[in-house]
């Protein structure tokens, strides 16, 4: 896990360092530095351009352009506040000019075809939020120190800053609450199965559909059996299921009041995913909160589900009262409806928060995939990309979650892995043209690697 720290947390950690502001800056200039050489291939003859605005980016910018002219190259040194609009001809150009706790817009000058390490964060991006004006500083690369700021993985931050290291200058970061997960922790979490395991022992049971949205639910419960569900019970309210593929068990409901039907089957069932594709009618609303207020079982709450919570007047009652873990996966658009408003810029926070009123753990979709938990904790997940963004991507997430929640996951790994693995799976697809149902068989690869 990499750790991630905010702006606020790094101060924080910076004033309780054993060490003067000088030694860490020393140390951060001298990984700079070290940077520097890798990009350009060595020091002798090169000429460098470094961009230092004032407070410790522009130190550590300095430190390095000393290291740099004992290694032999030709370096300039080029202050902020009266930096041309177009830098000097070099082999790369170091900006150094506005850190982290800068919000200020920024216009960064010209760098005549160089490439551009950043120190710590692109010039001109909120290292809290990931925001940036158009003059922000377009990174090759980017050296942060200690840990990642969510700038560098959130908004245009996160296309801003490039290839991104973290460079170890021995701050003390293991109170972090906020990680990027790795493939290394995505394994770790891996459910074995154990020899004696039979179809019961990780079945799923699954409610979605409705006239004319089957395909919704058919993805999420074949999902579910490629990550690992021993069986899936399918049940679409209202009509009498033919699921596409013969290993998913269709279940008839009624088109009303289908909940006591589902809880009176769910005896040998693991864990729940309801809503994909499932429809948003008033008894649908008043079906899920019956359900979700009687089972224990964890459950997965996507899609119309979500909906349906948020047209209720008060789901974060509803959702505390439940008996059982809960996993609540919205895009930005269901996140206002059961949050009374738009995560906005301050995404982790946000997250954050509905997590703790509601207790459930809460994944919100995007290029960065947020996990929060009740108590705090925030996983971070950037193994996807654009390739997800087309329909029914999220109903397979969903149902891969619920496998992994049926496998004995608590809620928040079981989130965290999914995202993982749903972005590993893209990543084997097509980069144009992958569709939801190309993910259904890439889905084993994906875990296998990670069983590697």
């Amino acid at each position: 896990m990499i750790p991630v720290l905010t702006p606020e947390e790094m101060r924080a950690v910076d004033r309780s360092a054993p060490e003067p502001v000088e030694v860490l800056v020393d140390r951060a200039g001298a990984a700079v530095a070290r940077a520097a050489l890798a990009m350009m291939g060595g020091a002798y003859g090169r000429r460098v351009v470094v961009v230092a605005g004032k407070g410790n980016n522009g130190a550590d910018g300095r430190v390095a352009a000393e290291r740099l002219r004992r290694r032999g190259a030709q370096v300039v040194v080029i202050e902020a506040a009266d930096q041309p609009d177009r830098l000097p001809a070099s082999d790369l150009v170091v900006d150094a000019a506005y850190g982290t706790g800068s919000r200020r817009g920024y216009d960064a000058p010209d760098p005549a075809g160089a490439p551009v390490l950043s120190v710590d964060i692109p010039s001109g991006v909120d290292g809290l939020t990931g925001e940036a004006g158009p003059g922000a500083v377009r990174a090759t690369a980017t050296l942060t120190f200690a840990a990642l700021k969510p700038g560098l993985l959130l908004a245009a931050g996160a296309s801003l800053a490039g290839r991104v290291t973290v460079a170890d200058i021995g701050l003390d970061v293991s109170r972090s609450t906020i990680g990027l997960v790795e493939a290394s922790d995505a394994g770790a979490w891996l459910p074995a199965r154990a020899r004696e395991s039979h179809k019961w022992t990780t079945a799923v049971w699954m409610v979605g559909g409705s006239l004319g949205m089957t395909g919704a639910a058919d993805l999420s419960a074949r999902a579910a059996m490629r990550s690992g569900a021993g069986t899936v019970r399918l049940g679409v309210p209202g009509q009498v299921p033919s699921p596409r593929w013969a290993e998913v068990v269709g279940r008839p409901l009624p088109a009303e009041g289908w909940d006591a039907d589902v809880l009176a089957d769910l005896g040998r069932g693991k864990a729940v995913v309801i809503g994909p594709g499932l429809g948003r009618s008033a008894a649908t609303a008043a079906a899920v909160r019956r359900l979700l207020a009687v089972t224990d079982l964890p459950v997965v709450v996507d899609a119309d589900a979500l909906f349906a919570l948020g047209a209720l007047d008060d789901p974060v009652r509803i959702l505390r009262a439940r008996p059982g873990p809960t996993v609540l996966t919205p895009h930005d658009g269901e996140f206002a409806r059961l949050a009374g408003c738009a995560p906005g810029p301050r995404r982790i926070s946000a997250v954050r928060h509905l997590a703790f009123t509601t207790g459930a753990t809460v994944l919100l979709k995007g290029p960065t995939t947020i996990v929060a938990d009740p108590a705090g904790e925030v996983l971070l997940a950037t193994a996807g990309d654009a390739r997800l963004a087309s329909a029914g991507t999220g109903d397979v997430l969903a149902g891969v979650i619920g496998a992994l929640l049926a496998q004995g996951l608590a809620p928040t790994p079981a989130a965290a892995l999914g995202a993982f693995v749903h972005g590993t799976a893209a990543g084997l697809g097509w980069r144009r043209g992958l569709v939801a149902g190309d993910l259904l068989d890439l889905l084993p690869a994906a875990f296998d690697s990670l069983a590697r």
